[in-house]
C-alpha cells in the first residue's frame, strides 16, 4: 500500500486559510480524513485469509498500519457468514468467553464450531465460541479502515478519492475556528454545505462501487 501523507492537502488549504500553521492544517485534513472514513464506509479492505487457532478466541486484525476497522461488511468461517454481535449480546449468549482456557481439555469441553463474532477494540475481535480442533477454520473477513489519530497519512488510492470531501470539511472547521485572522464563517458554511453534499456523495458512490444496476448493500457495524 502506497501511503500518502495528510501534509500534502496542506498545500492546496493554505491560501484559503492565510497565518494558519501548516501543522494545525495537517491535524484537520487528519481528522477529517477520519470522520469522512467512518461515514462514507468507502476505504475496503480484504484481510488475506487465515485459519483460527484452536483454543484461541482474540484475535488481531491483519490490517494496514496506521489504521482502525471501523465496520465489518462480511465475516465468513468456512464460507459460512459469521453472526455479528455487540459486546453486550455476546457476554449474554456466550458467558464463558472471556475465560481463558488454555488446555486440551478445556478446548474439548467449552470448544465447538465459532458461531458469532464481537468487536473488542478497533483493533482486536472474538470468534465465539472457543474454536475447537476437529477440523480447520478458514476465516475471510472484508471491512472498512479509518486513519488512527496518529497516522501521518492513509492509503494514497483512497486519499485522492476523498480528498475534495476532506478538503471542505476541514476548510469549514478552519474558517469557524474564533479568534484566528483567517476566521470567515460566510465562508465556512459555503465548505459545510460542499462537504455534506459531497460527502452524501461518496457514500452513494462507495455503496454502488463500479455496479450500473440497482444495488443493495448490508454492513455490520459494532456497536
Amino acid at each position: 500500500m502506497i501511503t500518502r501523507d495528510f501534509s500534502s492537502l496542506s498545500v492546496r488549504l493554505q491560501p484559503s486559510v492565510p497565518g494558519c500553521p501548516r501543522q494545525t492544517i495537517t491535524q484537520y485534513v487528519r481528522d477529517c480524513a477520519i470522520r469522512v472514513c467512518e461515514r462514507t464506509l468507502a476505504w475496503r479492505y480484504q484481510q488475506p485469509r487465515f485459519n483460527l487457532t484452536p483454543g484461541t478466541y482474540v484475535y488481531n486484525y491483519s490490517k494496514p498500519v496506521d489504521t482502525e476497522v471501523c465496520a465489518v461488511f462480511s465475516s465468513l468461517m468456512n464460507d459460512n457468514q459469521l453472526e455479528v454481535l455487540t459486546l453486550e449480546q455476546a457476554l449474554e449468549s456466550y458467558p464463558k468467553w472471556a475465560d481463558k482456557y488454555t488446555t486440551t481439555g478445556d478446548i474439548a469441553l467449552y470448544g465447538s464450531q465459532p458461531q458469532a463474532i464481537t468487536q473488542i477494540s478497533p483493533s482486536q475481535y472474538a470468534v465465539l465460541p472457543l474454536p475447537d480442533a476437529l477440523v480447520p477454520y478458514n476465516m475471510r473477513m472484508i471491512y472498512a479502515l479509518r486513519p488512527t489519530r496518529s497516522s501521518s497519512g492513509m492509503d494514497e488510492v483512497m486519499f485522492n478519492e476523498l480528498e475534495d470531501v476532506i478538503m471542505h470539511g476541514a476548510l469549514q472547521e478552519l474558517l469557524a475556528l474564533p479568534k484566528t485572522s483567517w476566521s470567515d464563517r460566510e465562508l465556512a458554511a459555503y465548505h459545510a454545505k460542499q462537504h455534506l453534499s459531497q460527502l452524501t456523495e461518496r457514500r452513494a458512490r462507495a455503496n454502488i462501487g463500479n455496479a450500473r444496476g440497482t444495488v443493495m448493500t448490508r454492513m455490520n457495524p459494532f456497536r
